[in-house]
């Protein structure tokens, strides 16, 4: 037993007179640089798409936020609030109202039980000038990893990013219209993967 404290000991002395040493790094919180999203200078587009056409619309990411560590986002959480979906291709009033409805109801997001959905920044890596972005994403409840590339450009008092995302609606078990599960539906198809284009702007806390 005094054999392993003593062991302990020598590291723990070890480690920290090492961390003194100029160019020694320990990574922590109060290392990171904290970026808040800016929700009226954000816009994320969302897009759908059917045999016979397709619709496309708004929704507002409520809140969000980015840690920089030299340089590097390496961590992000937003949440995009489902109850602000809209649609902009409708002219007709009531055509536009009856068509959110339904993009609020059960048949898709559900949103008077999940009303917000998640994207949670895991890694992010250099690929020549753009950047890969894993990440998870959160819709109706279920949290499915997601990859997707975006232009993102960091100064000291903002970080403006965009992309456009590729979304399976299924595997967030939104199935509606999708002849992955349903047989007979012809041009009322609609098809798995929508489309949300992010042009984000986050300014430094």
């Amino acid at each position: 037993m005094k054999t392993q404290i003593l062991i302990i000991s020598i590291f723990f002395s070890y480690f920290f007179s090492i961390a003194s040493v100029p160019g020694f790094y320990i990574s922590d919180e109060n290392n990171k640089t904290q970026y808040v999203v800016n929700s009226l200078k954000t816009k994320l587009v969302w897009t759908g798409k059917k045999v016979i056409g397709m619709h496309t619309g708004n929704i507002i990411v409520s809140k969000g936020t980015m840690y920089v560590e030299n340089n590097k986002i390496v961590s992000g959480d937003f949440d995009i609030d489902m109850k602000t979906i809209t649609d902009t291709d409708l002219e007709d009033p009531k055509t536009n109202a009856s068509l959110v409805g339904h993009l609020k109801s059960e048949d898709f997001f559900n949103i008077g039980k999940y009303p917000i959905a998640n994207l949670k920044i895991k890694n992010v890596i250099q690929k020549g000038e753009k950047f890969l972005i894993k990440a998870d994403l959160t819709i109706k409840g279920i949290t499915k990893p997601l990859e997707f590339e975006a232009n993102i450009k960091i100064s000291e008092n903002n970080i403006i990013a965009s992309s456009t995302i590729l979304v399976d609606r299924t595997k967030y078990d939104i199935k509606y219209g999708s002849g992955k599960f349903f047989e007979g539906l012809g041009d009322k198809i609609i098809y798995d993967e929508f489309e949300l284009k992010i042009n984000l702007y986050a300014e430094k806390k």
